[in-house]
């Protein structure tokens, strides 16, 4: 993903045990299925340095023929917009477990324009990416050996959805970008309550190990709201960074159909 300072909306990663992998993958989707049978749209307002810094929208539909298909957009606003202004587009196609397929990536950012591809095939166990810097005009690929069920950070924070950690448990899940995998834990923490605009909501925080060399270098800490009933909505992410970039938090606006 690009490193803006709040594109870690992505970064809301689950966790199951690595070695069950692909079975814990089935069981989620099955439960996933009961949980967004048609799908469902969520908006998200991103604050930064207590202003307005932007706005993200999270749809998830089933696919043409089986499976899943994610989008992620996002947009600056405001001052942030005038200082850099971002404008991107993220999506991924998941099979029936939520392995993930393929993603692609447009970011603009300020000058940069860069459309990334990745592909993930698990039965050869290997992810092949292609990254092409459109203002350059230069391209590198590259491939990485993978898990035969990777997730990638929007099919892993379904997954979580569908999952019932408890304050005090953990888990693990395979997570790849196309760059690079890992296994990545998250922790259940405490029961909190949380207000945004679209409501009041008791929750359970979550701690995704997702940075600070775990996947991405950068140093971050990944905290995920989801709400404590049958719905399990992610109704605010926070992301810790160094004091001298912030804290950024996005907060649930409303939530419609894809």
């Amino acid at each position: 993903m690009p490193s803006l300072p709040f594109t870690p909306l992505a970064v809301a990663v689950l966790i199951v045990s690595s070695a069950p992998a692909q079975t814990a993958a089935s069981e989620a989707a099955r439960a996933l299925a009961r949980l967004v049978p048609s799908g469902e749209a969520l908006s998200y307002s991103i604050e930064w340095r207590l202003t307005h810094a932007g706005n993200a929208r999270l749809s998830w539909a089933a696919g043409n023929t089986s499976g899943w298909q994610a989008n992620l957009s996002l947009q600056s606003a405001g001052l942030v917009s005038r200082l850099y202004k971002i404008d991107t587009e993220y999506s991924s196609v998941l099979n029936d477990r939520l392995c993930v397929t393929s993603t692609l990536l447009k970011a603009n950012e300020g000058s940069r324009r860069r459309e990334t591809r990745a592909t993930f095939d698990g039965e050869r166990m290997r992810a092949t990416l292609v990254d092409h810097d459109l203002v350059k005009n230069i391209v590198v690929s590259r491939e990485i050996d993978i898990l035969p069920c990777e997730h990638d950070v929007i099919g892993a924070l379904y997954q979580l959805r569908a999952m019932n950690l408890e304050p005090g448990q953990s888990a693990q899940i395979p997570v790849s970008d196309g760059k690079k995998a890992a296994l990545v834990r998250v922790e259940a923490q405490e029961r909190e309550s949380v207000k945004t605009a679209s409501g009041a909501y008791k929750t359970i925080r979550y701690e995704a190990f997702l940075f600070n060399g775990v996947l991405y270098r950068r140093q971050a800490r990944v905290f995920v709201w989801l709400s404590d009933d049958q719905r399990r909505l992610p109704v605010q992410v926070r992301v810790r960074m160094p004091f001298y970039i912030g804290t950024v938090t996005l907060q649930l606006q409303k939530q419609g159909k894809p």
